[in-house]
């Protein structure tokens, strides 16, 4: 039985098993994976993040963070962007941030069931049953679902029944790139973004269509035919050498709205609501909500809010820091995939230093 049961170890989920167990909330996470695993994702965290990292133990440097201060965009047919992030952010890779944030919610008193997977939750009086295959049922006085971008448990969600074009996949690899700075390089029907992470590695993760998959059968036709059309991807996909045998994919990544609280569950994370790639930092937004939840959930059990509070406040406070990101990613997003439209985004924001620096502004939220 405990106060809070998390579905789902990814940021968001470790970020709130943190800080509840350390505030002696009796807190389990079921994660269907075993510690540490890779996972599709840009890698990139901006440095709003920081001194809350910091604050609960963990200072990614330590683990071989990279700073990244500039930023570089292109379009297939060869007009290019450059300039400084003014907020920046750091470089480092799921599978070692992950790794570190489950050994501190562990050392803070969480407990986790690892390589378990929930199959339904279900809801008596006021206690959730979490149902599993491997470790039988679990019980709880409130549930999170943190799982991330698509689970068996979204099935009855209305964003998981709208079908989806997208797909991601992503790479670690070792090239002649810039330590400090990430770019994203666009392509028909998609983009890609690379940057560097821990030990000399860059992570290279894109995102397109299952058509483009499907019109040529094979990821490495897809690239060939397809992403090398841009240049200066063509340039990193020939010469890079890839520490995977094969990518990590991911299918059917949905960009819809999502509801934040269902039949009294708590989405967190991309549960409830991913951000787009073009608008970055899905993980420093991860991590926020992460903090802004359990924060509240802290004040309830100290009976400071009742339930109906929790969600009201939770609601509110969501909405206010990351609806118009949400948002705007989405709107960008048309802009791009297009070889046209995206060339004549590019021209525009490379004449207009001063209104690209504005949107790459409102990519990045405020420190927190």
């Amino acid at each position: 039985m405990y106060d809070v049961l998390i579905v789902g170890g990814g940021l968001a989920g470790l970020i709130n098993a943190i800080q509840l167990s350390k505030a002696g909330i009796k807190v389990g996470v079921i994660e269907k994976n075993e510690y540490p695993f890779h996972r599709v994702c840009g890698e990139y965290i901006s440095n709003e993040t920081l001194p809350f990292l910091q604050s609960i133990g963990f200072n990614p440097f330590s683990f071989g963070a990279v700073s990244i201060k500039r930023f570089w965009l292109t379009a297939p047919k060869g007009t290019e962007l450059k300039m400084d992030l003014d907020l920046g952010g750091f470089g480092l890779s799921r599978y070692v941030l992950d790794e570190k944030l489950y050994e501190l919610a562990v050392k803070n008193g969480a407990d986790f069931y690892l390589k378990t997977t929930v199959q339904s939750i279900e809801k008596e009086g006021d206690i959730f049953i979490c149902k599993t295959a491997t470790t039988g049922d679990l019980y709880a006085k409130i549930v999170i679902q943190a799982h991330g971008k698509r689970s068996n448990l979204d099935k009855e969600r209305r964003f998981f029944k709208q079908r989806s074009p997208y797909l991601g996949v992503k790479y670690h690899l070792k090239t002649d790139f810039p330590d400090d700075m990430i770019a994203l390089h666009n392509f028909k029907d998609g983009y890609c973004g690379i940057s560097r992470i821990e030990d000399g590695k860059y992570c290279l993760c894109y995102l397109t269509t299952r058509e483009n998959l499907k019109t040529y059968g094979t990821i490495e036709a897809m690239e060939e035919n397809v992403l090398k059309k841009n240049l200066f991807l063509k340039t990193i996909l020939n010469q890079a050498e890839f520490l995977y045998e094969s990518p990590k994919v991911i299918n059917e990544i949905s960009f819809s709205p999502k509801a934040l609280i269902e039949n009294d569950i708590l989405m967190c994370g991309d549960s409830a609501g991913m951000i787009a790639p073009l608008c970055g930092n899905g993980m420093a937004m991860a991590i926020h909500s992460g903090k802004i939840l359990s924060d509240l959930l802290i004040q309830h059990f100290d009976k400071q809010i009742d339930t109906h509070q929790l969600h009201q406040k939770y609601l509110q406070t969501w909405g206010r820091h990351f609806r118009f990101r949400l948002s705007l990613g989405r709107t960008v997003q048309q802009f791009f995939g297009n070889p046209l439209m995206t060339e004549m985004f590019v021209q525009f924001f490379k004449h207009n230093p001063f209104m690209a620096a504005q949107v790459v502004k409102q990519t990045h939220g405020k420190i927190f």
